[in-house]
C-alpha cells in the first residue's frame, strides 16, 4: 500500500504542477443596501480544504469519485495556503476562512499509531499557517479516531492550545461510526470543550449494489449525501445527543438531506422496527439542537430557504466548499440569495462568529485583510 501511495503522490504532484488554474475567479462584492449604495457583507466560510504532500495518498483515494481535471486542478489549489489562496478569498469578497485536511485523510488509515503521528503533523502544519494570519484563517483539528481517547487528547490539544475552532471527522474510520460506544470518551470531551464536529463526507468500505455501473452516482452527487445523513442519523437514533446534550454537529451541503425530512423521520420513527431505541424527544428536536449546517456546494435560494425554515436562521452557516467549488459562484449565491438582510448577516458570518468562537480565536473583534 506504501508502494501504491508513493507512486501515486509522486504522479499526482507532477499533475499538480503543470496545473494552472485555481477554481476560485476574480468578483467584485456585490450587495445592495436599500439605499441602493453597493455594501460588503461579511462572509466567513467553514468547508475549505488544504493538504500537505504526506497526504496525497489519502486524498488519491477519492480520485474514483470526481472527474482527472479535477483531481489535478483541485490538488494544485489544495496544497497552496499561501498568497494564492488569499488572492481568491480576496477577489471574491471572502474575509476568513476555517481551513481543513481534504478528506478522508487518516480516517483511511489502518496504522493507529501513524494515524496520530500524522494527524499532529497536518494540525501543527495548519497552526503555523493561522499563526501567519490569524485575521483571515481558523482551522479544524484533523483527527485519529481509530483510538477515540487519542482523538480526545488532540482534539483538546488544538481547542487549547492552537486555537483551532473545532475539529473535522471525514466520515467512517475504517468501518465504525461515532455512534459506538467506544466514542463516548471522545463525545465527553467535545461536550467539555464546546468545539464543534464537523461531520465531512467519505466513501463507506463497501460498494452498494445501488452504485453498481454508475460511477457518476459514487461521490459528491448521491452516495456522500446519503452516507452522512445517515452517519448523523446514527448519532440522533443512538441517544449520543440524548448523553451529551451540549455537542453540536455541523452538517455540509445544506444539511446533507436531514432538514427536508425533518416531519418524516418523527413521523415514522414511531412505527420502525427499532428494538430497544428510544429517545425522549422527536427526531427533529435533536435535529435541531444539536445540528448546524452549512451551505457549502448548495447555492439555491430554494434550498436555503427550506434550511432556515427547517433549522433556525441561528443554525445555518455559509461555506463554499475551497478549492471543489467555485469561490465567485458561492460568493455571488450568498449576496444576491432571496432572503432578508437580517438572515443574510445571520449566514454569511454572524452564526459562524457566535457558534465557532471566531472572535475568540483571533484575539479580535474586527477582521482585516492581510
Amino acid at each position: 500500500m506504501a508502494t501504491r501511495r508513493e507512486v501515486l503522490k509522486n504522479a499526482t504532484l507532477t499533475a499538480a504542477a503543470g496545473a494552472t488554474a485555481a477554481f476560485a475567479a476574480p468578483l467584485v462584492s456585490a450587495s445592495v443596501s436599500s439605499t441602493g449604495q453597493r455594501t460588503h457583507v461579511q462572509k466567513i466560510t467553514l468547508e475549505e480544504h488544504f493538504l500537505i504532500p504526506e497526504f496525497i495518498g489519502y486524498f488519491s483515494t477519492t480520485y474514483p469519485n470526481i472527474s482527472p481535471q479535477i483531481a489535478r486542478t483541485g490538488l494544485a489549489a489544495l496544497l497552496d495556503v499561501g498568497d494564492r489562496r488569499i488572492a481568491a478569498m480576496d477577489e471574491n469578497s471572502i474575509d476568513f476562512q476555517v481551513l481543513s485536511i481534504a478528506g478522508p485523510s487518516v480516517q483511511v488509515e489502518r496504522d493507529a499509531s501513524l494515524a496520530l503521528t500524522r494527524c499532529r503533523m497536518a494540525n501543527d502544519f495548519l497552526a503555523r499557517e493561522i499563526q501567519k494570519r490569524p485575521r483571515r484563517y481558523g482551522g479544524f483539528a484533523h483527527l485519529p479516531m481509530q483510538s477515540p481517547s487519542a482523538a480526545a487528547g488532540e482534539l483538546e490539544r488544538c481547542v487549547r492550545d492552537l486555537g483551532f475552532q473545532g475539529a473535522m471527522i471525514n466520515g467512517q474510520t475504517n468501518g465504525e461510526y461515532l455512534d459506538l460506544d467506544k466514542y463516548s470518551v471522545f463525545w465527553e470531551r467535545v461536550q467539555a470543550l464546546e468545539a464543534p464536529i464537523y461531520l465531512h463526507p467519505g466513501n463507506p468500505v463497501d460498494h452498494p449494489a445501488m452504485f453498481g455501473d454508475h460511477p457518476e452516482l459514487w461521490g459528491p452527487v448521491c452516495s456522500w449525501a446519503f452516507e452522512t445523513g445517515a452517519h448523523a442519523l446514527r448519532l440522533v437514533f443512538s441517544g449520543v445527543f440524548e448523553r451529551y446534550s451540549g455537542v453540536t454537529v455541523v452538517l455540509g451541503h445544506m444539511g446533507e438531506t436531514l432538514p427536508l425530512n425533518l416531519w418524516r423521520f418523527d413521523s415514522r420513527w414511531p412505527i420502525s422496527h427499532r428494538g430497544s431505541m428510544s429517545l425522549a424527544q422527536p427526531p427533529s428536536f435533536y435535529i435541531r439542537r444539536n445540528i448546524a449546517i452549512t451551505t457549502s456546494e448548495v447555492c439555491s435560494d430554494i434550498s436555503l430557504r427550506c434550511a432556515l425554515d427547517a433549522m433556525d436562521s441561528d443554525k445555518v452557516m455559509f461555506s463554499a466548499d475551497y478549492p471543489f467549488e467555485k469561490l465567485q459562484v458561492a460568493s455571488r449565491f450568498m449576496e444576491q440569495a432571496r432572503i432578508s438582510e437580517s438572515e443574510r448577516s445571520k449566514v454569511a458570518s454572524e452564526n459562524a462568529r457566535r457558534l465557532m468562537r471566531i472572535d475568540r480565536a483571533m484575539g479580535t473583534g474586527v477582521m482585516g485583510k492581510t
